[in-house]
């Protein structure tokens, strides 16, 4: 037994035993002598370290036995630890204390003490059995020296170390000395630690000191053999990148050498037209020659994989089942029979002929009617696959034919684009908007697509970039316009152009019972069978809440309702199925948008309902005639067009030139001022179609016989009274028919157009074909049945 130290000599002699608080430390092991920084963050830990500053300044320090557990019990801490002094106590502004301490003796656990600010130890001194004398010097001398074998490998330990370590008498201290400057582990160095017999503790020192040396001499061969192959691989970079320049000066490099192998490949591979194969094997030549480095070699580059990734024989396989196709297309769009009806025969024509060139049709229509929809459709009908370009804005003629290669940056038009895009030769190509191109000092784009577009041209279309010939005759062009008078008429020529006047009422009904309602319910997290729209509500929709030819404001009211619908839904608003009513129209959306053409509700004087054409359909146009005192002065009013002026006055010239037949006073013109108006002045309006109309009106305001309401009337007035066709009668007696209206009157030669009219409309109304205002008058006016006027001139 050695001396007991003076810090566990009590005050009662017959206990040797201390309490102290303890700080367990994480992946450190203090030694008696060793002096360290310890910075404190727990708690418990720096409560123990204010406890021991207020006392004496004792503590213990023993080792956690897992460095992770952040609250140790007694379990976590070993029971052999070092009893310390502080020396030093510092606040550091994060709130974690750092403390020099020294330790001092060696100690063991007794008990633990329970204290809810820290944690407090009994502590009572290790016992340690000394070494004899001449085993004691054989050993520390040993130590010694495998010391000063580890700091020759080690350049980090300084030589006063060495000598101070040298120095030291007591085989004990050495031990403790030593090991504190070691990188030994936790573990090695608790073993240390407890060690009661100073041979043992000197045993395992020269143990782990040797065993030290080693990792630490054969780290440095590791780390010598790394640095050899880092060397060896930097000088094999070095000659490797002098090759490559030597390569490069002489024009040769490995790496474009196994490009340009992969690329001829490639060449030899891809079936091209004649001239651009040619081409190609040129531009190949000049690529072997030039550095790969060079500006001009990466353009060559580029041209070539355009060439090689351009589609010029892959064909898609056509499907040529009429039943089939009429089937996709029925399904898809309701009505648009022409359109339909055109790609049945391109399918017919093509199960006959094997080479047949590509129709390229011109759809022109208001918008919302389905054109760029129709397209699509007839890409599914067909199996082929489907392009769209939107010409809209565009104003560069090489959007078209691309760029010449000489700028930088060149790339070849949009056609050759998409056609590497689809992959293959035939696909249906959708040019939308092509009534919406501009022109300015780049070039004019329509007149770009004229090769494009051309049956005769367009199997040798030569792109700007490409310079060379590319087939387009295998393509299906279709072509979307609102209006013809856009295009340009050498365009319009290359075109067959299929009008879309826009869809009747009742195409609308249906399309939004079979199509929209479905969709938009669907759309909108609604089944089938959660929302029932009745017929008279889809009707509503239609005439009071959209104005249009198309579909496309329809289907955006259809969403608002089942919204609303779906609303209701999930506040338990309303119950499964929701159906919609008129009311719960009106309700949802709100006030009537558009005011719905009805007919007059009695017959009256100078009151003539006619039939105009807009875009969006048919309208009722309404006609006024008023006569006041005055000197023959003619007023017409409605925001009308000039066409429309000139109408007035040729109807006014006619009724004076048969004033003997309509048993009008000499000099009515001279006493009277007439004024014609046409309301919703807000709107224009113009056009020869309203001709009769306003004759009938003034005949009627004239001759004091009213107008029959149910009647309504269009065609164009000659001042010989001959009635002239006119254009958009499905329009027209559709929205005869949509105001209530029993008789229709149209020009004679307009009766062919009535193929083109639903016969459910045509069984409802009567269609009067007049070849003379005499015809018009008689069908229009109320007269007595004693009235022998207008009897037509022959």
């Amino acid at each position: 037994m050695i001396n007991i130290p003076k810090i566990f000599k009590n005050d009662d002699s017959s206990s040797n035993r201390v309490t102290l608080p303890i700080l367990p430390l994480r992946d450190i092991v203090v030694f008696p002598g060793m002096v360290v920084p310890l910075f404190v963050g727990r708690t418990k830990s720096v409560n123990a370290l204010g406890q021991a500053m207020g006392k004496d300044k004792t503590i213990f320090l023993a080792t956690q036995r897992m460095a992770g557990v952040d609250n140790p019990e007694e379990k976590d801490i070993s029971t052999i630890g070092t009893v310390g002094t502080i020396l030093q106590l510092l606040k550091l502004p994060d709130g974690t204390v750092k403390a020099l301490v020294e330790g001092k003796a060696r100690g063991r656990i007794v008990s633990f003490a329970s204290d809810e600010e820290y944690l407090s130890v009994e502590v009572e001194p290790m016992d340690e059995v000394p070494v004899q004398e001449a085993e004691g010097e054989a050993l520390s001398r040993a130590i010694i020296d495998a010391f000063e074998e580890y700091t020759k490998l080690n350049k980090s330990i300084s030589k006063e170390l060495t000598g101070k370590i040298s120095a030291i008498d007591d085989a004990g201290k050495l031990a403790d000395t030593v090991a504190s400057h070691l990188p030994f582990k936790v573990a090695d160095k608790q073993s240390l630690l407890e060690a009661g017999e100073i041979r043992q503790r000197l045993d395992l020192l020269l143990g782990f000191i040797k065993r030290e040396s080693e990792i630490f001499e054969m780290g440095q061969k590791i780390r010598g053999r790394v640095k050899n192959q880092i060397e060896q691989t930097q000088k094999n970079y070095y000659l490797t990148e002098q090759m490559r320049a030597i390569k490069k000066e002489m024009g040769a490099d490995d790496a474009a050498d196994d490009e340009l192998q992969e690329l001829e490949k490639r060449i030899k591979g891809k079936r091209l037209s004649k001239e651009a194969a040619f081409k190609v094997k040129q531009e190949f030549k000049k690529l072997k020659m030039m550095s790969p480095m060079s500006a001009e070699a990466s353009v060559v580059r580029n041209y070539i994989d355009w060439m090689l990734d351009l589609p010029w024989y892959n064909r898609s396989k056509t499907k040529s089942d009429l039943d089939a196709a009429e089937t996709v297309l029925d399904k898809d769009h309701f009505g648009l029979e022409k359109p339909k009806e055109r790609i049945l025969e391109y399918l017919a024509v093509q199960s006959l002929v094997n080479k047949v060139r590509g129709p390229i049709l011109c759809l022109v229509g208001p918008p919302g009617v389905g054109k760029t929809s129709l397209a699509r459709s007839v890409a599914r009908a067909t199996g082929r696959r489907f392009i769209r370009i939107s010409l809209g804005g565009v104003r560069d003629e090489a959007e078209i034919r691309g760029h010449r290669r000489t700028y930088v940056g060149a790339m070849p038009g949009k056609i050759i684009q998409s056609l590497k895009k689809a992959g293959v030769n035939n696909p249906v190509f959708c040019l939308d908007e092509v009534d919406k191109m501009s022109t300015d000092f780049r070039g004019d784009p329509s007149s770009a697509l004229l090769e494009v577009l051309d049956p005769e041209q367009n199997n040798s279309f030569n792109d700007h970039f490409l310079d060379a010939d590319y087939d387009l005759s295998d393509i299906l062009f279709i072509t979307t316009a609102n209006t013809l008078t856009d295009i340009p008429l050498p365009l319009q020529d290359r075109m067959e152009v299929i009008r879309i006047p826009g869809y009747t009422e009742h195409e609308k009904f249906m399309i939004a019972k079979n199509h929209l309602i479905p969709k938009q319910a669907k759309m909108n997290g609604l089944k089938e069978e959660d929302i029932e729209f009745s017929k008279q509500a889809t009707y509503d929709i239609i005439r009071n809440y959209t104005r249009e030819a198309g579909v496309r404001n329809l289907e955006r009211e259809i969403s608002g309702v089942c919204r609303k619908s779906a609303l209701e839904l999930v506040r338990k608003q309303a119950k499964r199925p929701v159906k919609i009513t008129p009311k719960k129209i009106q309700k949802h959306l709100g006030p009537i948008k558009f005011r719905y053409g009805q007919v007059e509700e009695k017959d009256q004087i100078g009151i003539v309902t006619g039939l105009a054409w807009t875009q969006v359909g048919g309208e009722l146009l309404c006609i006024e005639t008023a006569l006041m005192p005055g000197k023959g002065q003619l007023t017409v009013t409605g925001k009308l067009g000039d066409v429309m002026k000139e109408s007035a006055r040729a109807a006014v010239s006619y009724v004076r030139s048969r004033s003997d037949a309509l048993k009008l006073e000499e000099e009515f013109y001279s006493k009277s001022d007439i004024h014609i108006h046409v309301p919703e002045g807000a709107i224009p309006k113009d056009g020869p179609s309203a001709g009769i109309a306003m004759c009938t009106a003034l005949v009627s305001a004239f001759t004091k016989y009213p107008v029959n309401k149910n009647v309504a009337m269009t065609g164009e007035i000659t001042l010989r009274g001959r009635v002239l066709p006119i254009g958009g009668l499905k329009e027209k007696i559709l929205a005869a028919h949509r105001g209530g209206l029993t008789k229709v009157i149209i020009p004679k030669e307009n009766e062919k157009d009535l193929e083109e009219i639903p016969a459910t409309i045509l069984k409802q109304m009567t269609v009067v074909p007049a070849d003379h205002l005499d015809e018009v008058l008689k069908e229009a006016l109320i007269l007595p049945e004693e009235t022998e006027l207008f009897k037509t001139e022959k």
